[in-house]
């Protein structure tokens, strides 16, 4: 099959398959992810929110992973060397599996279905607050521990 490139003139269509290392980038993320989504979906298992309150599971869910991200990535980036699916699985899968963002805000738009504005735009502003703050914290707390045990 050929196709027209940007002047019309009919290339050979390229094959898209994926090299061996973009395969194992796919495969690891998609583990990993497996991994985190099953944590989280735990997490909701053993606390579940009460329903029309504040929903403290995944607000928790978040906060956590976004520290453990900043903590992850410190020492991945500045600390260690590591292997090269390290990052992709436990960075990209896991914690982006186990942190939910669709979930916030599907509660959210459950809470403002319910009647309970105040409730909604308490977790609407906490959850991305107080997740910016503990990457930032975490990190920082991070590099800090590095310092100390490198003098």
């Amino acid at each position: 099959m050929t196709v027209p490139d940007a002047e019309g003139i009919r290339a050979p269509k390229a094959r898209r398959t994926a090299p061996r290392a973009e395969l194992a980038v796919v495969t690891v993320v998609a583990l990993g992810g497996a991994v985190g989504a099953a944590a989280r979906y735990a997490a909701s298992l053993w606390w579940p929110a009460r329903l029309g309150g504040f929903p403290w599971t995944i607000f928790w869910v978040n906060v956590v992973g976004c520290a453990v991200i900043g903590v992850f990535l410190v020492l991945v980036t500045e600390a260690w060397t590591a292997h090269r699916l390290l990052r992709p699985f436990f960075g990209t899968g896991v914690l982006g599996g186990f942190t939910t963002f669709s979930t916030y805000a599907v509660d959210i738009q459950k809470l403002f279905d319910d009647g309970r504005p105040g409730t909604a735009l308490a977790s609407l502003a906490a959850t991305p607050c107080a997740a910016l703050a503990a990457v930032w914290l975490a990190a920082t707390a991070t590099r800090r521990v590095l310092a100390r045990r490198r003098r």
